[in-house]
C-alpha cells in the first residue's frame, strides 16, 4: 500500500482511505449499509491490517452512529493512535433545530465537540466541511475552522463537494488571514464522471489540493454487477434502492464495455479495473472505498495491485472522455501552437 503526501501537508495516507457511510444504518442511511459493532470492528481491523491508514466518516452517516462505531472499533482493536489518520465532515442536519445545520460558527464549534465524544478522541486529524452552505458568510466558516485548529482539536482542513471558484475564494481569504489551508478536496470522481477534470483538478495542483475521489465505483454501478444496457435492478444492489450519484449512464455503459475485456484478460473484477484507474491518475492521493462485506472490502484492497498499461490506460480515457466545453475547448484551440 503506497503512502502519499496529503496535498500540500506533511502528512502522509494510504493511496486506498477506508469509508465509513456503510456504518450503522440509522435513518435513511440503512439502504446504503447496516454494519453493526461486529462487522464494523472486522472491517477495521482487516483494512488496516491491509495498509490502509486512513480512515474518513461524516457526522452526518447514520445520524452520528458512524462515528460510535468507528470510535469503538478504534478503541477495541487497540492500535496506536499516531498510525491511524482520522477524517471526519461538518455541514449535514444533526437535529431538527435550525442551528443544527449548515458552516456558521455555532454548528462547527458544537459539532466538532460531538464528533470527538462520538469518536472517543481527543482531536481529528483531517476535519472537512462537507459542502456548500449559502446562508453562512464564508469568512465566518474559515475563521471557526481556524480556531478549531488553534484549539489543538483539528490538525488538518480538506473540503468536500464545493465548486471550484469557491474552493479558490477560500484558499484566498485563508491565505489572506493567515488562517489554516485546507490541503484536501474530496469530490465525487470515477472513470464514469470525470467532471472535476475540467475544473476542480487543474485547481487541486495550482493550489496544491489532495484529491480524495468519493463514490469511485459511482455507488456501485461500475461494480460489475448492473446490465447498463438493459437497465435492470440488481436485488441487494445499493443502486436499485438509491440511485445516488447521478451518472451518464450511456457514458458508464461505455466505460464498462471497455474494462470488461481488461478486467477478463486479468482474471479480476470489472471494480478492480475502476479503481485502478484512478489509483494511475497522478493529481489522484487517496480513493475513499466503502464496503458492505469482507468480499468486498478485500477486491477494493486488491485493485492496489492492478498496474494498467499505457495501452489501457488510453483505451479507458478514450472511453470515458468527457466533452469538451467552452471554454476548455478554446483554450485547446488557441494554445494549439505553442512558442516552442
Amino acid at each position: 500500500m503506497k503512502r502519499k503526501p496529503l496535498g500540500r501537508s506533511g502528512l502522509y495516507v494510504s493511496e486506498l482511505c477506508l469509508g465509513t457511510m456503510t456504518f450503522g444504518g440509522a435513518g435513511y442511511w440503512k439502504v446504503i449499509g447496516t454494519l453493526g459493532e461486529t462487522e464494523v470492528d472486522r472491517i477495521v481491523g482487516s483494512a488496516l491490517d491491509a495498509g490502509i491508514n486512513f480512515i474518513d466518516t461524516a457526522n452526518v452517516y447514520s445520524e452520528g452512529e458512524s462515528e460510535t462505531l468507528l470510535g469503538k472499533a478504534l478503541a477495541r482493536l487497540k492500535r496506536r493512535r499516531d498510525s491511524v489518520v482520522v477524517a471526519t465532515k461538518v455541514r449535514g442536519r444533526m437535529g431538527k433545530d435550525v442551528n443544527q445545520i449548515g458552516l456558521s460558527r455555532y454548528h462547527i464549534m458544537t459539532s466538532i465537540d460531538e464528533s470527538l465524544q462520538r469518536l472517543g478522541l481527543d482531536h481529528i486529524d483531517l476535519y472537512q466541511i462537507h459542502g456548500v452552505d449559502p446562508t453562512t458568510p464564508m469568512e465566518e466558516t474559515l475563521r471557526a475552522l481556524d480556531d478549531v485548529v488553534r484549539a489543538g482539536k483539528v490538525r488538518y482542513l480538506g473540503l468536500s463537494n464545493l465548486p471550484a471558484w469557491q474552493q479558490m475564494k477560500a484558499l484566498a481569504m485563508q491565505d489572506a488571514n493567515g488562517w489554516s489551508r485546507f490541503i484536501s478536496a474530496q469530490m465525487y470522481y470515477t472513470i464514469a464522471g470525470r467532471d472535476i477534470e475540467r475544473e476542480v483538478v487543474p485547481l487541486a495542483l495550482d493550489q496544491g489540493l489532495g484529491i480524495m475521489p468519493w463514490s469511485p465505483l459511482a455507488g456501485g454501478l461500475l461494480s460489475g454487477k448492473f446490465d447498463l444496457e438493459a437497465d435492470a435492478k440488481v436485488e441487494g444492489a445499493r443502486r436499485s434502492d438509491f440511485d445516488f450519484p447521478p451518472v451518464d449512464r450511456t457514458r458508464a455503459a461505455a466505460c464498462i464495455r471497455a474494462m470488461k475485456p481488461i478486467a477478463e484478460k486479468r482474471g479480476v473484477s470489472v471494480a478492480r479495473i475502476a479503481l485502478a484507474w484512478l489509483l494511475a491518475q497522478p493529481h489522484v492521493t487517496s480513493v475513499i472505498i466503502g464496503a458492505k462485506n469482507d468480499k468486498q472490502l478485500a477486491d477494493n484492497i486488491a485493485a492496489t495491485e492492478v498496474t494498467l498499461t499505457p495501452e489501457e490506460l488510453a483505451s479507458l480515457d478514450a472511453a470515458s472522455a468527457l466533452p469538451l466545453e467552452y471554454p476548455g475547448w478554446m483554450v485547446g484551440w488557441q494554445n494549439r501552437d505553442p512558442r516552442t
